[in-house]
């Protein structure tokens, strides 16, 4: 029995990345995804772009314009079942060749140590992985620490999310995001359909599908930018269309709640994530927080709440799916915040690097992607199979 899960977790959807905030370039490997899907680097190129725009966000969104290079796995618009590489070049990296060079530098020039000393430092970033990163890998340049734990690395999850969502669409299953508080400005009033919220929310540059509270945000962002602080909120992610039984009720760790969890909760800068009725459900009572089940004429089995968020027992339920996660206030700010450095241990202002007064929407679209990767993940580890005709077939039995 072992044996048989080992086999059949060697068939899942599964990636890693690679790459650094200012290095060369992005990258992921992906495998598991069976031969016959269509993937398209355009709709990629366009997840990618999401990420890019939203109120607040700071001049690295200038520099770059990600787009997503194919380089295996993908032959004439089609998976052929073999790994597939992504690669997202970061256009920055011309002006950090010397400083984020991969050779070991024997006589560096004195222009090259120049350019290395003036972008090292020393002084902690509250919030940051910047103080725990060092001691644990023993880094005297936090430099080391912040090109890797960067929230740059989500481009290419972004790209892998998209992959995903391609997946996902071959059966029906879609989802979106917006935003649903930055700061003390909350979301109060939702248009009447998912379709009406999703289409609101990406014509607007905060993902928010009001244009009143969307601009309640934005005087908020400036408000914060013009002190050189920064806001976080909190966003929705929901995906419709959902088979039963996605995921298990019979071990931890493939409960789907807790890999969905896991995924959204590990995005640099979230600090919870909620199910459904999420923390509003300490306040109701057993009566008022269950999904109660009643049969329709046709036999079919529907609900009239949804409370639940899509999820009982580790597993989908046939309703919608709906992710809530909170996203904390960027650490990295013009006002600078009471550290130590490193180098002495004396106290110091801590360190100041470009960044955006609010990416509240960008992290919207990196959840939805993170998502989109672990529900393709469920879908293909329940149907199984090689190539898309005969998972398509298992679907439809």
């Amino acid at each position: 029995m072992l044996f048989c899960y080992i086999i059949n977790n060697m068939n899942r959807f599964r990636f890693l990345t690679s790459g650094e905030s200012h290095g060369k370039c992005l990258t992921a490997i992906i495998e598991g995804i069976p031969a016959g899907f269509r993937i398209k680097p355009a709709i990629i190129n366009e997840d990618l772009a999401r990420r890019q725009v939203g109120y607040g966000r700071g001049d690295r969104m200038k520099i770059e314009k990600d787009t997503v290079e194919i380089k295996s796995g993908v032959r004439f618009g089609k998976t052929t079942g073999a790994p597939i590489c992504l690669e997202v070049k970061n256009k920055d990296f011309e002006n950090w060749q010397d400083v984020m060079n991969t050779e070991h530098l024997d006589y560096p020039a004195q222009e090259t140590i120049k350019k290395i000393e003036e972008k090292s430092f020393t002084t902690v970033r509250p919030g940051h992985a910047d103080y725990a990163g060092a001691i644990k890998y023993n880094f005297s340049d936090l430099r080391d620490v912040l090109e890797r734990s960067s929230a740059r690395k989500t481009a290419i999850e972004v790209a892998v999310g998209s992959v995903a969502k391609q997946i996902l669409k071959e059966f029906g299953i879609m989802g979106f995001s917006h935003v649903i508080q930055i700061g003390n400005v909350k979301l109060d009033f939702y248009p009447k359909t998912y379709t009406l919220i999703k289409e609101k929310a990406e014509k607007s540059d905060l993902r928010c599908s009001d244009d009143l509270t969307a601009d309640r945000m934005r005087n908020a962002i400036d408000e914060a930018a013009q002190a050189g602080d920064t806001l976080g909120g909190k966003f929705e992610v929901i995906f419709g269309n959902l088979p039963i039984g996605l995921g298990s009720y019979v071990h931890w760790d493939r409960a789907l709640d807790g890999r969905i969890a896991q995924a959204v909760m590990s995005i640099p800068a979230v600090k919870a994530v909620e199910v459904g009725a999420g923390v509003d459900a300490a306040y109701l009572k057993g009566s008022e927080m269950h999904d109660e089940l009643f049969v329709a004429r046709d036999k079919s089995v529907y609900r009239n709440t949804n409370n639940a968020g899509g999820l009982e027992g580790g597993m989908t339920n046939g309703e919608t799916l709906i992710i809530k996660g909170t996203m904390k206030a960027i650490p990295t700010m013009r006002k600078a915040l009471a550290t130590i450095d490193i180098k002495d241990m004396k106290p110091a202002s801590a360190h100041f690097e470009r960044s955006d007064t609010c990416a509240v929407p960008a992290c919207a679209v990196v959840a939805e992607a993170r998502i989109a990767i672990i529900l393709a993940d469920a879908l293909l580890e329940k149907l199984g199979g090689d190539n898309l005709k005969e998972i398509k077939e298992r679907y439809a039995e």
